[in-house]
This record gives C-alpha cells, structure tokens and sequence, in this order.
C-alpha cells in the first residue's frame, strides 16, 4: 500500500471509533466466557432495546411509508440498495412482497453490491465502490416516479451512498436507514431514518441488533404501502393469489369469513370471478345482485381498494 492508502485507512480507522455500532459492549467484554443461557438472555437484553429505539423513528417511518405509497400509486417502484447484511435484509424484504400481496415482482426491487452471489457469500469489497452503486440503478432504469430507499447500518457505505446520491441528482426521492447519528446516509437522504440501537454485543457486527432494526423499519415500510395502495381489507389479505389448492381453500374461507356466506357460495363467486377475491366479495356485500364483471369494474374504479368499493356500493 502507498503511503497516501496507509494514512486514508488510519483516517478510516479513526472516524470508524466514533461510530455508535462500532464501539464495545461493556456488558459483553466477557462474551467468550458465558454460558449458552447467558449468551442468549444477554443478547435478548439487547434485542428489547431495538423496539425502543425503532419507536423513537415512528414518525420518520411514517414519512417513508407515505412516500412509497405515493410512488406505487403513480406507477413507479421503491428500491432498496444496499451491501453485506443491509442489501440482504432489503432482498429478502422485497422478495416477501409478492406471494404475501400478489404484487408484481418488480414493485418493490432489492439490490445488493455484488448482485445476486452476495446473498449467498460474502462479496465485502464492492461497497467501497460508489460508482458502482449509481451504475445498479442505471441499469434498472431508474425514474423520478421510483423512491430509492439506501440500507447500510453504519450510514457510511460508498456504494450506498453513490447510488442515493445518484438517485438525488435525477430527482427521485429518497430515504436512508442507517443506526449511526448524524451520518453521511442520513445527511443525504431526503428522509433519514435512524434508530440509534448502540454498540452490538460483538463488536462491529451489525448483523445482531441493527439488522434487526432495519428489518423491523422494512417490514414497515413495505406492509404499510402495501396496506395504502388497497392491497388488504381490515388485516385480511384480499389480493391473495389462490394459485395451488390451499390458496384456493384459503381463499373461500377468507370470502365466507368477511361476507357470513357459505362456503359454497364463497366459492361459487371465485369461480364467477376467476379466483378474484375483492369482486367476489363485493358480489356477495351488494344487497342488489351485481354480476362478476361489473364487481370488478367497480373494484377497478376504486383502484382496487375494497372497502372504498363497498362504501360506493353502498351510498
């Protein structure tokens, strides 16, 4: 290394001290001394302190959660970037959205530095690449109607802080999750997000607590938007997708459950529907018989919100 790298990594090293997630756990400097009982009661300590500290960044939550909302609504996508631990949480989240919301894969997209291989091995090099993190959405053609929200727990990360900053440049509304106050991600993004969880029971291992954090916050995120655009009814998921036999059992239950008709009845109108869950509802809501086709032609006018369906039906 030349010498300008030995001292840009000694700076690097120095500014790494002053990171909440990267300072050490007076209660744990004996970690390799306790007892498996002790080693988990000390960890689930520690985990309670994550739903404080994610309490803390409601508000902040709510933000991010009405501006992807409004994204999806205007035919645009949310995106989460990320590497290491931080990408893999927002694959994984993004991944979930479309068998719980019958929603279409690319609605909400995942990205990892080092693409796909990183979800399986460990690729820590490419997230010093800033540049790299610009191209990814490039090549996803990124658009001022999309929301990009960057992941990385110590706020700091070159690769997501190229891709929001890119993100900016072209308009497109952001948000950043990060665990570190006052971070280079939170100063950037247009929403900062920053559960302060302290110092991981193992040293710089961002996975434990502040993985945890990030998790909480995605599934907030994406089950709150998803709730906005009409995609349940009460806390029933209603754009189920019955695509084998015990989806197309659960759905009957589910339309039975929510209009008190038979099962037979239930299934009579999926069938009417073809396998479509809010018409079949509203057939059997509608106090005058309506057939399938104008069901979903109302569903449809209320851009697939049922309950607003069912309150037109009604006035």
């Amino acid at each position: 290394m030349t010498d300008t790298a030995n001292a840009d990594l000694i700076q690097l090293a120095r500014s790494l001290q002053s990171l909440d997630s990267e300072k050490a756990h007076a209660e744990s400097e004996q970690l390799d001394t306790l007892s498996p009982l002790e080693i988990a009661a000390l960890m689930n300590r520690e985990d309670q302190k994550v739903a404080i500290a994610v309490q803390k960044v409601l508000p902040d939550i709510a933000r991010t959660i009405e501006a992807a909302t409004k994204a999806l609504r205007r035919g645009g996508r949310v995106i989460y970037i990320g590497a290491g631990t931080s990408g893999r949480l927002g694959v994984l989240d993004a991944a979930e959205v479309p068998p719980t919301f019958s929603a279409p894969p690319d609605m909400i997209i995942g990205l990892i530095a080092g693409g796909e291989a990183a979800m399986f091995q460990a690729q820590e090099g490419i997230e010093d690449d800033a540049a790299q993190g610009a191209e990814d959405l490039r090549n996803i053609a990124l658009a001022e109607r999309d929301f990009v929200v960057g992941l990385a727990a110590s706020g700091r990360t070159p690769y997501v802080l190229g891709a929001l900053g890119y993100a900016t440049q072209i308009g497109v509304q952001t948000a950043g999750i990060s665990c570190n106050a006052k971070s280079p991600l939170a100063q950037l993004s247009g929403i900062a997000i920053t559960p302060i969880v302290g110092p991981e029971i193992l040293s710089g291992s961002t996975r434990l607590k502040s993985g945890t954090a990030q998790k909480q916050i995605l599934n907030m995120i994406s089950t709150g938007a998803m709730v906005r655009i009409g995609k349940c009814y009460g806390n029933r998921m209603v754009d189920l997708n019955a695509s084998n036999k015990k989806l197309k059992a659960r759905a009957v239950n589910l339309v039975a459950g929510l209009t008190s008709c038979t099962s037979s009845a239930a299934l009579q109108a999926l069938l009417a529907t073809k396998w479509n869950i809010k018409p079949a509802i509203l057939m059997l809501t509608s106090k005058d018989a309506i057939d399938a086709e104008k069901a979903i032609d109302r569903v449809d006018a209320a851009k697939g919100h049922l309950r607003k369906a069912i309150e037109n039906l009604r006035s």
